[in-house]
């Protein structure tokens, strides 16, 4: 659908605008998510200017333009947002669609973020960065981590509708675009699997992870807008896909121990073989998530590290205290 460039251009926009003296803005699409809102926040802090683009009305911290666009296709017009841009974030993807639609969602997703790509392409700016996964290399790694360079093989949709968005926005775009990968993202305002995990463990309930030992990468959230951040400006960061995690690695039953330890909590592991518990999640209808919890997901960031001068600044404890410390607040 076209949205009228009249209600795009809001009076709070242009007053936005005029206050920074008219630098040039960065766009954010998916505005109003647990990524969307915290880089939207680092940048308007910094003294960005910031164009939020949102499904639905979400509050946004002072110096952000926001804008409802609703459902994103490969119709919106993105021409009176992109005007003078000098960078896009397109941060913007459902999660889950309907088995029986899965094939559409994941063309519409492509669709619509190539779209954006052309479009940003032909409005002259600069710098795109497409937030995409680690789940287009796959769900688990063997002896070897993920290395950016591997070919893509994504298990399930929303893996393969990520690249399908990476392939949209590539072709569109070309070397204007920067593709970041990232592992299982934790901070303050997470949600889903992560939130899950919190709820378990603070809840004091015998857990049978004990004899789990895989290895994990985990990226926090500070950590991850802090390569977004890199990805806008760094020239090397053209064209680039990067791979990025947190300094340590983790099983889930060290995860465990450690997010208990967070909490103030002390951890209740049990031990049960692997085995039985893959058999539980998949009678439960479960059988991904018993997976994560089992199997190592490994990436190598050496790449990114080397390419771009970029390394996680906080550790693995600061990230999950931090974490705890917003789980917290957020009990009644």
């Amino acid at each position: 659908m076209r949205v009228p460039t009249e209600r795009l251009l809001s009076p709070r926009m242009e007053a936005t605008s005029a206050e920074s003296g008219g630098a040039a803005p960065v766009v954010v699409t998916g505005a109003g998510g647990f990524i969307g809102r915290a880089l939207v926040e680092r940048l308007a802090a910094r003294g960005t200017t910031v164009i939020a683009v949102l499904r639905r009305e979400a509050p946004l911290p002072a110096g952000a333009a926001s804008i409802i666009l609703g459902e994103l296709t490969a119709t919106t017009d993105w021409q009176p947002l992109l005007a003078g841009a000098r960078g896009v974030v397109h941060l913007a993807s459902r999660a889950h669609a309907p088995a029986s639609e899965e094939q559409r969602w994941i063309e519409d997703e492509a669709a619509a973020a190539g779209a954006l790509a052309r479009q940003a392409k032909s409005a002259g700016v600069a710098r795109l960065v497409l937030l995409s996964s680690i789940k287009v290399l796959g769900e688990r790694t063997q002896d070897l981590p993920f290395r950016a360079h591997q070919p893509p093989a994504p298990e399930d949709v929303y893996g393969l509708a990520k690249w399908r968005m990476e392939e949209a926005m590539r072709a569109a775009a070309g070397e204007r675009l920067v593709l970041l990968r990232p592992p299982l993202v934790y901070g303050p305002g997470v949600k889903a699997n992560f939130l899950s995990l919190l709820r378990l463990v603070d809840s004091g309930l015998p857990l049978p992870f004990a004899a789990i030992d895989n290895r994990r990468s985990l990226i926090f959230l500070d950590n991850l807008l802090d390569l977004v951040e890199t990805a806008l400006v760094h020239p090397a960061a053209a064209g680039g896909t990067f791979l990025l995690r947190d300094e340590e690695e983790v099983s889930t039953a060290e995860l465990a121990r450690r997010i208990a330890a967070a909490l103030g909590r002390r951890p209740r592991l049990v031990a049960c073989p692997p085995a039985l518990l893959r058999l539980a999640g998949s009678l439960a209808g479960r059988a991904g998530a018993a997976d994560r919890l089992l199997s190592s997901l490994r990436v190598d960031d050496l790449a990114t590290r080397q390419r771009l001068g970029w390394r996680p600044r906080v550790a693995l404890a600061d990230g999950l205290a931090a974490t705890a410390r917003w789980y917290r607040r957020r009990q009644p």
